[in-house]
């Protein structure tokens, strides 16, 4: 059955899944029953927060596991009745809480007769309640062990970019992301209360947010024409950043990085003028523009913008993100950390600008990836200095399970190798106190096991990646399919560490897989993207080059063994699917088709590499015999690759979240398959013999 494009926004908003209780399961000697004699109950005084949380595990129940309780008020909760599901704080119930200190933390106990969730505070209750329906999900009924555990979070913040739509928050996806465990949200600001894509109202946005137990930061966006030395500096940036926080006191915090945030810089190394700047001749003036080099005067910027930001809200968390110039020399970089204000946060990509070698060629980790796990020595060299200048440190970790790997899939099946990416964070939590991470960008998240596996790592006591994942595929393919669903999983992740990250296929096949057109000489007409996207097809280059052609060879070499791998591990999953019980069976299909699209987003990858070796060999080719033989390979290349486009059709048919990409919007839909059908068919049909018949 297909989906309209967007459809997958219905189960985006499902945030309880229907019908998980097998109704085969019978409960076992010393499990609490929760019944629909049962209650979920809040002190008299609740606050609209906690009746939120007890009317979300009231609608958990009902919709998940099939039980009706109802929600009451008690004037002491913890002496409330017994078959009760009880909600306090520690301010409340002092004695059930005296063990919590850090926000957000709770203890749970389970009793015969009785479930009591105590949070340090009224979000550690919502996580508590959570953590009530993860044990449930994987219980597959109403039924729980009697314990007695204190858990307690990690990480804070765990920033996310919306998973529904650009900058776009409707309450169920801030349901969603809650219950993922993450507490922050990010809104590209422009100016008050305007994005890239629009007016958004942020107080509004802020105020649901924290209904939900989250924050909001705001991502600069702003301009940034006057450098803080200019007469007028403090007038101007009062008129632009105040403005913006007087607009939204409440929001958590601000995000700084270099290409959003870049002013007139009076350092040498750079243009000292702004990106888009028309008076810089780019052919003679090669430096770059001062967000792309850690400019000596950026601490003056950041001090004269902390007293405009902070007079509105005094605890408000600046987050200097140093994502731009991983590049440069490592002196120049610390140099910069050394110098900035010890009372903002710093922020630094985990595995961003690796140099990594794979059978003999170098592959630098340019931008976002899964296939090396981190951290970075450009990571360590400026976590190592933050830490020792007692300056608080974030990292972008992209552990909301999607990287720029690929840009058009939800998420990355990949679980073990993101489980070696958890294992390098809390070793950076130890080494140089990490406290914050962004898990994503503009492509988003899904709800899925990779968000699940992240928040058992990041919660403690933590529960291995071994452990949960193979809960989790019994949970998911039942007894018979989870083991293999854990092979599959396996192997996938395994296989990606083989993965090319270079930028030109990050901007070029592996952002939108097997609608990238094959050119031959020049293209025929623009990539097609919506007029409305926030990015669109400007983030894509269809002229496809490789970064060095004498690694060509073993870049093909390494993606095809990836893809023999993750064709097996395709195989495990189709028999997992093949034995998963038929009320499972829904999204079992949907991950096989997934790690179908993505072995079709590799094949198109290989086949742009192959394509562009055989279109320069044609192109130097003077013979015509020679040449035609040539053309005859690029013919049954192209032809190889209409396949593959075509295979993709009914993929993207069944799964709308499939090929979209919030940022860019619909990039690998139906429509876009055809159109690239319809290209290939044309250089295939008309470009390349019409050269050939130049050729004599």
């Amino acid at each position: 059955m297909s989906e309209r494009n967007y459809q997958f926004r219905q189960r985006l908003d499902a945030v309880h899944k229907p019908d998980r209780r097998d109704p085969a399961a019978e409960p076992a000697a010393g499990e609490t029953v929760i019944g629909d004699d049962w209650s979920v109950i809040v002190d008299a005084g609740a606050s609209d927060y906690l009746i939120r949380m007890a009317r979300d595990m009231e609608d958990y129940l009902f919709t998940s596991m099939g039980v009706s309780v109802r929600v009451a008020h008690a004037d002491d909760v913890s002496a409330s009745p017994e078959r009760a599901v009880r909600l306090t704080t520690q301010g409340a119930s002092p004695d059930l809480g005296q063990n919590l200190t850090v926000p957000r933390s709770y203890r749970l106990t389970v009793d015969k007769d009785s479930i009591t969730v105590c949070g340090y505070d009224e979000r550690g209750v919502g996580q508590g309640c959570y953590y009530v329906e993860d044990l449930l999900n994987l219980r597959e009924a109403p039924f729980l062990a009697e314990r007695d555990e204190v858990r307690t979070p990690i990480f804070s913040p765990r920033m996310i970019h919306s998973g529904w739509g650009i900058d776009q928050f409707p309450d169920p996806q801030l349901n969603a992301i809650a219950h993922a465990g993450m507490d922050a949200i990010l809104v590209f600001a422009t100016g008050p209360n305007m994005t890239d894509t629009g007016h958004l109202d942020f107080n509004d946005v802020v105020a649901r947010a924290a209904s939900y137990g989250i924050d909001v930061y705001l991502y600069s966006y702003l301009k940034s024409e006057v450098h803080p030395a200019d007469p007028g500096a403090r007038d101007y940036y009062e008129s632009t950043y105040g403005e913006l926080i007087r607009s939204c006191p409440d929001a958590k915090g601000i995000v700084f990085v270099g290409e959003s945030c870049e002013f007139p810089s009076k350092d040498e190394h750079t243009t000292g003028k702004l990106r888009l700047d028309p008076t810089v001749d780019r052919t003679v003036d090669k430096r770059p523009s001062p967000g792309w080099w850690p400019c000596f005067d950026y601490p003056e910027w950041v001090e004269l913008l902390k007293p405009i930001l902070r007079q509105i809200n005094p605890d408000l968390d600046i987050v200097f993100w140093t994502y731009n110039w991983g590049w440069a020399p490592e002196e120049d970089r610390l140099a910069l950390i050394r110098s900035l204000p010890t009372d903002i946060s710093v922020q630094a990509t985990f595995e961003m600008f690796e140099d990594v070698v794979k059978d003999g060629i170098v592959t630098r980790c340019v931008d976002y990836t899964a296939s090396f796990e981190g951290p970075g020595k450009y990571f360590r060299s400026e976590a190592q200095t933050a830490h020792e200048r007692g300056i608080p440190l974030y990292t972008m970790s992209n552990t909301g399970g999607l990287s720029w790997d690929i840009g058009v899939i939800p998420y990355q099946p990949i679980p073990f190798q993101w489980a070696r990416r958890y294992e390098g964070l809390l070793r950076a939590r130890r080494d140089w106190g990490l406290r914050g991470l962004m898990e994503s960008h503009h492509y988003g998240w899904w709800p899925s096991i990779v968000n699940e596996l992240a928040k058992c790592a990041y919660w403690e006591p933590a529960t291995s990646t071994e452990e949960m994942a193979s809960r989790l595929a019994v949970r998911d393919f039942g007894p018979e399919g989870g083991p293999l669903a854990v092979e599959a999983w396996r192997a996938w992740s395994d296989a990606w560490r083989d993965y090319v990250p270079t930028n030109e296929d990050q901007y070029g096949p592996f952002r939108v897989g097997p609608s990238y057109p094959l050119l031959f000489q020049g293209e025929r007409e623009p990539f097609p993207s919506a007029d409305y996207a926030h990015f669109g097809n400007r983030i894509l280059k269809t002229d496809y080059s490789p970064h060095l052609p004498e690694d060509l060879p073993v870049e093909i070499e390494l993606l095809t063994g990836l893809l023999e791998r993750w064709e097996q591990g395709l195989a495990s999953l189709q028999q997992a699917v093949a034995v998963t019980p038929q009320r499972k069976r829904p999204e079992a299909e949907r991950m096989l088709g997934l790690g179908r699209f993505i072995r079709n987003c590799l094949r198109t990858t290989i086949h742009t590499k192959r394509w562009w070796q055989l279109k320069q060999a044609l192109l130097d080719e003077k013979d015509p015999d020679k040449a035609q033989t040539i053309a005859s390979d690029l013919a049954d290349l192209g032809e190889a690759e209409i396949a593959n486009a075509q295979d993709s059709i009914p993929l993207v048919d069944a799964d709308s979240r499939l090929g979209w990409e919030p940022s860019m919007e619909y990039m690998t839909d139906r429509a876009h398959l055809e159109w690239k059908i319809n290209q290939l068919r044309s250089v295939l049909d008309e470009d390349i013999p019409a050269y050939l018949e130049s050729l004599g």
